[in-house]
């Protein structure tokens, strides 16, 4: 066989990952938080975007467009919207020009142009995020996230501690009414207070208190260096500042040179443990999407303008600067900044229909537990919503990311619909939500009697009879994970009790 050299022509398709397309890719699993940021920046940097003041910009609609209407209402299911495919970048460098040169950040029809596919659309096909992240600081929120996703399995749970972490503040400390915070969630206070027990034994230690001396009383405890004395003198640390040693000594019925140790060792402990991780406060869980029940019966689902940046393009001033006399260099970077500018606003408005388009889809699936509660949270996953919604399954995981969604039941982060499925005894049954199964196992342990504890294999019948067929190691799995004990624990404290 002989060898050689040939030249052929291929004909192919691939995706080139261009830095805008890139930063689409960005844009689209940014928080509100860091969308804001980069924002601020591209105005720093980019003569031609400015800020939507509103009425001031209405002014000169030829040169601008204003904004319309965030709001879109969900009717019955199987009723479609308008179809909406991903950005993709053609690789030209000037295919922006033609474009109308404005618009504003919002589920607007700003008839730009895109490569439309047929099929599902993908930014890295491979299932790899090709894009890196940018190295930053960690943050409390951080560090409290990281161990609340080791220390609760529910995502209700977790949905619950992240509200949380959102309220403490940059020194630690949780500054909440519980009993406001279990209204807004839809949570018994008592399931907020068992949370926040475990809530309090998260590093650094000290967080999550209600007060200084229930943040120096968490230390002490986990040093194991709490007695009946140094519990007596953190419930008087004014008397402790006014160094009032002969007092202090009366009520702990203890001497003065053990008053003085205990000061001392109050003096090696951490009143702000938050601080270790910066001064920069934690910022609150703010919704991306508002879902409110509209008068016909139907969902209205609403973005909120509060997190969206509103930009426009300054073709006006481009026009002034190109007509005078230049540089070669000047005119180049008017048109990099032109087309940077726009394509950023227009990757800003997809970005808003995107959310928009996978939030609707999340209220059309789970309609039940907005009605009727979590024992009807349906098992969803993000291949669910990407079928339906025809985007790639990459995509929607970062259309939920960082991004949460206020309901009449609550604050939840999106992710938080997405359930793992477990079948149906009956062949042609509904599945059921881990969470839902995870709400039934909670109330059936509640209500078994002092006399006749549920085993994990009772609980494997009665679920069965309900209709959901599941293992008992399973239900031995999620028993742990809301922190229930044993049948044997639990039996051994009901004699106890009695």
């Amino acid at each position: 066989m002989a060898l050689g050299q040939r030249l052929i022509i291929k004909q192919g398709q691939s995706l080139v990952m261009t830095p805008q397309l890139q930063q689409a890719i960005k844009l689209l699993q940014m928080s509100h938080v860091e969308l804001q940021e980069f924002v601020e920046t591209e105005l720093e940097r980019n003569p031609l975007l400015e800020r939507d003041e509103g009425g001031a910009l209405a002014k000169e609609p030829e040169q601008r467009s204003e904004p319309s209407s965030l709001d879109e209402t969900f009717s019955a299911p199987g009723t479609g919207g308008d179809s909406l495919a991903d950005a993709r970048e053609t690789g030209s460098g000037d295919e922006t020009r033609d474009e109308p040169s404005a618009g504003a950040m919002g589920p607007t029809d700003s008839g730009w142009s895109s490569i439309r596919s047929s099929g599902h659309t993908s930014y890295d096909e491979d299932g790899n995020d090709i894009i890196s992240t940018v190295s930053r600081a960690e943050t409390l929120s951080d560090v409290l996230s990281r161990q609340l996703n080791l220390h609760f399995k529910s995502a209700a749970d977790r949905a619950i501690g992240q509200y949380l972490i959102g309220m403490v503040n940059e020194a630690g400390y949780l500054n909440a009414d519980l009993a406001a915070v279990a209204e807004t969630l839809g949570c018994p206070l008592s399931h907020i207070e068992t949370m926040l027990v475990t809530l309090q034994t998260f590093e650094p230690t000290g967080v999550f208190a209600r007060d200084l001396g229930d943040c120096l009383r968490i230390q002490l405890k986990e040093r194991n260096h709490l007695d009946p004395a140094m519990d007596t003198l953190l419930n008087h640390l004014p008397l402790v500042a006014k160094r009032d040693v002969q007092q202090l000594k009366s009520i702990c019925k203890v001497s003065v040179e053990d008053v003085q140790d205990m000061i001392s060792e109050l003096k090696t402990l951490n009143p702000k443990p938050g601080l270790a991780y910066g001064s920069e406060p934690v910022a609150p869980v703010v919704p991306d999407v508002f879902v409110r029940a509209a008068p016909d019966g139907n969902w209205l689902i609403e973005l909120n303008t509060d997190t969206l940046p509103r930009l426009l393009v300054n073709n006006q001033y481009m026009s002034k600067v190109a007509r005078g006399q230049t540089a070669a260099n000047d005119k180049l970077f008017l048109s990099e900044a032109h087309n940077q500018a726009t394509w950023l606003v227009k990757s800003l408005d997809q970005r808003a229909k995107t959310i928009l388009k996978v939030a609707r889809e999340i209220v059309r699936q789970q309609d039940g537990f907005l009605v009727h509660g979590i024992q009807h949270l349906r098992p969803i996953t993000l291949k669910t919503v990407a079928d339906l919604v025809e985007l790639h399954e990459s995509t929607v995981s970062r259309v939920t990311s960082n991004k949460y969604m206020a309901t009449s039941r609550g604050v939840f982060e999106l992710k938080f619909f997405f359930t793992n499925a477990i079948a149906a005894a009956a062949v042609d049954g509904d599945s059921h939500s881990s969470e839902s199964v995870r709400h039934r196992l909670r109330e059936m342990i509640a209500k078994e009697q002092p006399d006749k504890i549920l085993s994990d294999d009772d609980l494997v019948a009665m679920l069965k009879a309900d209709g959901i067929e599941i293992a008992r190691r399973t239900v031995a799995k999620y028993r742990e994970s809301l922190n229930i004990p044993s049948s044997v624990l639990r039996r051994r404290e009901a004699r106890l009790s009695r």
